[in-house]
């Protein structure tokens, strides 16, 4: 029996219902506020990714991975938190964990770092058998010349980032043997790619659907790539992909600091279950102008603030070669947009049964209604920017009466980082947090969403549109390894402690 089960076994004795009113009325039968089920803290907490059957969510802890029950939503238990893996390695132990992925049809838990290049660390993948989740027993580790920030872990190939600050290519690895079957870079589609600085197109993340791999590019936009061949991948469309040339002939002043800021910054995307609704999330902060922004007859002053937060956008690619863009989800307002500030650009989600679960550091978490992609609708929205950084959003179980979903954050400050459980109902926050930039603008709690016809026509980029608490910020743009980007520009060094350092 399911602990869920148990529990509710348990409660019916007893006369009551377990899980409260919160968790078994129907959706018009929620009038309290719009709040979580329960959290529970884990130091360090980065991705996180839901079993089929709802019951654990696998966190990945920046210094290792846990396995978390969360069959009974408001009383979420760890079963499993394995720090140090590879501590045996001369080069061990695997540090900079932002990112697993599971196979379920095999018990599978891909575990790989370092997200960001570490000279001198043990880079690979770790797999791990979850059979029993609360004893996760590796089974092999591949050791790799490459960072790896993200994975995708399907039908016995591990997906990896390949971020070798060269190609950065998409590398397909075969689990039971640890070979490469074939990999996938820009310069396979074109080779003038190659000239292009490679801060402007790390591999920040890979999601696959059916026989297409889907690569967030960052600047040089989101590829669909045909991997129904491991050993043959090829690219059959992408999105927003500008004319490299363009890219590579950008001064290295002009490249400086292009990674935090719009337009580009393709950090995530993802499908829902056909395949034909991409979307794509972006990362980005504002900058500060510099000499290049005041003479491009913008208007734009040297030091003055330009750019922010980036949002999700929703595409049609039932046709690859020829994608449309059909809705922009806006970021939430933030009263400081800077990378140094309050952090409200998009992160990492899930499209599932037509709802949008995002994740917006400390902007909070959304549910959104997209079965109409080209008028998305806000459902709920729940934020607490003093203690919550949110990571991911990922469904766990559906349905207004007893669904819920997870999301994982990095905390803030001295809040540790969290596996939150949520419902998976409409409602609004009880007195929730405002979120203004200026003193004096008006709190707004209402969401924003940009249309296809507010984008510039025949423009790769989102023109710049107003948002709740802003002046005028570019609603697309964005980035994840923004901070190894700026530190690779920098000379600067990382922290494995997991405290609000915040790197996507």
């Amino acid at each position: 029996m399911r602990r869920r089960d148990a529990l509710k076994v348990a409660g019916s004795m007893l006369g009551v219902g377990v899980l409260g009113s919160a968790a078994t009325g129907s959706a018009a039968a929620h009038p309290g506020p719009y709040e979580p089920y329960g959290h529970i803290d884990l130091e360090g907490a980065k991705e996180a990714v839901v079993s089929p059957d709802g019951d654990v969510a696998y966190v990945a802890t920046t210094t290792g991975y846990a396995a978390v029950d969360v069959s009974v939503p408001d009383r979420p238990q760890v079963l499993a938190d394995v720090r140090d893996p590879m501590s045996e390695h001369e080069a061990g132990p695997l540090r900079q964990i932002y990112d697993v992925n599971l196979d379920a049809e095999a018990n599978r838990l891909a575990v790989v770092g370092p997200a960001n290049s570490r000279p001198g660390a043990v880079s690979g993948v770790l797999l791990a058998d979850v059979s029993d989740p609360a004893a996760p027993e590796r089974v092999a580790f591949f050791e790799t010349d490459y960072s790896i920030h993200n994975c995708f872990l399907r039908g016995g190939v591990a997906y990896l980032t390949g971020n070798d600050g060269a190609d950065n290519p998409l590398v397909l690895l075969d689990t039971a043997s640890g070979e490469e079957l074939g990999r996938w870079a820009l310069s396979d589609a074109d080779p003038t790619w190659g000239d292009v600085d490679s801060s402007l197109r790390p591999l920040h993340d890979v999601f696959v659907r059916g026989d297409v791999a889907h690569l967030a590019l960052w600047d040089a936009g989101t590829w669909l790539v045909d991997v129904s061949d491991p050993t043959d991948p090829a690219a059959v469309g992408s999105v927003e992909a500008p004319d490299p040339t363009t890219l590579s002939s950008l001064s290295p002043s002009e490249t400086r600091g292009r990674p935090i800021a719009s337009p580009g910054n393709h950090h995530y995307s993802a499908t829902d279950e056909s395949g034909d609704l991409l979307a794509v999330g972006k990362e980005s902060w504002a900058r500060r102008a510099g000499a290049t922004d005041a003479a491009d007859g913008t208007g734009t002053a040297e030091g003055e603030s330009v750019g922010g937060p980036s949002g999700i956008d929703l595409w049609d690619v039932s046709d690859p070669a020829a994608p449309e863009r059909l809705s922009t989800i806006a970021p939430p307002p933030t009263p400081d947009p800077t990378y140094g500030g309050v952090w409200t650009t998009a992160h990492n989600f899930e499209i599932r049964d037509g709802r949008l679960y995002s994740s917006w550091y400390q902007g909070g978490v959304k549910r959104h209604d997209v079965s109409d992609p080209r008028n998305p609708r806000q459902l709920s929205w729940w934020r607490a920017p003093e203690e919550t950084c949110f990571w991911s959003a990922q469904l766990a179980t559906p349905g207004a009466r007893e669904g819920f979903f997870v999301a994982s954050s990095m905390g803030v400050d001295d809040v540790p980082g969290r596996l939150y459980t949520f419902p998976d109902h409409a409602g609004q926050q009880a007195d929730p947090p405002t979120l203004v930039a200026d003193e004096g603008d008006e709190a707004t709690t209402e969401p924003v969403v940009v249309t296809a016809t507010d984008r510039t026509e025949g423009s790769s980029a989102t023109t710049a549109t107003q948002s709740p608490g802003f002046g005028v910020v570019v609603a697309a743009g964005a980035v994840s390894l923004a901070g190894w980007l700026l530190r690779r520009r920098t000379g600067g060094g990382g922290d494995d402690s997991g405290k609000d350092t915040r790197r996507s």
